[in-house]
Formats: structure tokens, C-alpha cells, sequence
């Protein structure tokens, strides 16, 4: 098994795409419907295309053979945060389709975010997610990113998790 999740790990091909792509509306819509079942609602967060744009920002998807299975993207974070960055920038809408978890995709595509984002001039990435997520934190807690105070759209939500990590 284990060279299985090996080679379907190297075979993720991560493309940078606009947010409007239809493989992004696609996984959007999954997301969606896994918050709806985790929290009772779909992300409310106001997302505009165009802060994924270069140079305000970049989204990508992961592929397997012509198959999209991931997703995330980054944005800069405007706001002033209480943390050892100037340049900032924030993780939007990271997924992973159920059928391709345990696979180690999500490490792969939060790794692509740190390169591109770090490329781009961030010092720091930051996120909100829920504690309904024990997986989603427990990867990011093991790459690094540790709790930070709160910011953005969930920041009056008592279950909400506020992450970063600088450099």
C-alpha cells in the first residue's frame, strides 16, 4: 500500500487555474457540501475571483490523470494581524475529494501553496478552519502552523481555528 500512496502522491499534477475554472466550481461545490454536513452551512466567507489572480493571489488544482481531486489557493491578507509578518497571505478553500484522502495529497498541495505564496513575497500564511476538522488541523499543526489570534470572517466563532506560520 504504501508504494501505492507513493506513486499516487508523485503523480498529483498541480496546475495554477483561475478561481472561475470549472474544475474549481466543481470542488467548490464538494466543499460546500461537506461544510453543510460537518457544520450545518456552507462557507460564508466572501471569496472574490480576482484575489487569485497574479499578483493579488494564485489558486490551483491537483490532478490525477485527467481527474481534479484537490484544490487551494492564496491570497494577501490586507488586514493588519498580530503576528511576525509584514506580507501575509491567507489559505482559501483547501480540499481534497474524499475518494483521494489518506493519500498525502494535502501535503502536496499546502507545500505548493508555501512555495508559491513565499515566491510570490509572503512571509506568512494564515487560515481559519473548525474544529469539526480534526484532520485538517492536525496536518497543518504538523507542518508547522500554530495557533494565532483571531482574524477574518469566523473570528467571533467560538469553533473556529485561526493558524499561522511565518518565515
Amino acid at each position: 500500500m504504501a508504494t501505492n500512496v507513493a506513486e499516487s502522491n508523485r503523480a498529483l499534477r498541480i496546475c495554477q487555474v483561475p478561481y472561475g475554472h470549472a474544475d474549481v466550481a466543481s470542488l467548490t461545490a464538494q466543499v460546500q457540501d461537506h461544510y453543510i454536513r460537518l457544520y450545518g452551512g456552507p462557507d460564508t466567507t466572501p471569496v472574490d475571483a480576482a484575489e487569485f489572480s497574479p499578483p493579488r493571489g494564485a489558486f490551483f488544482v491537483g490532478y490525477l490523470a485527467e481527474l481534479a481531486v484537490a484544490m487551494g489557493g492564496w491570497r494577501w491578507h490586507g488586514d493588519p494581524l498580530d503576528i511576525p509578518a509584514t506580507r501575509p497571505a491567507e489559505i482559501k478553500r483547501m480540499f481534497v475529494v474524499e475518494a483521494a484522502r489518506g493519500r498525502g495529497l494535502a501535503r502536496r498541495i499546502l507545500a505548493h501553496l508555501e512555495t508559491t505564496a513565499a515566491a510570490a513575497g509572503a512571509d506568512a500564511l494564515v487560515l481559519e478552519t473548525g474544529e469539526a476538522q480534526p484532520d485538517a488541523i492536525a496536518l497543518y499543526r504538523a507542518a508547522g502552523y500554530v495557533d494565532i489570534p483571531r482574524f477574518g470572517h469566523y473570528a467571533g466563532e467560538p469553533s473556529s481555528v485561526h493558524l499561522g506560520k511565518w518565515w
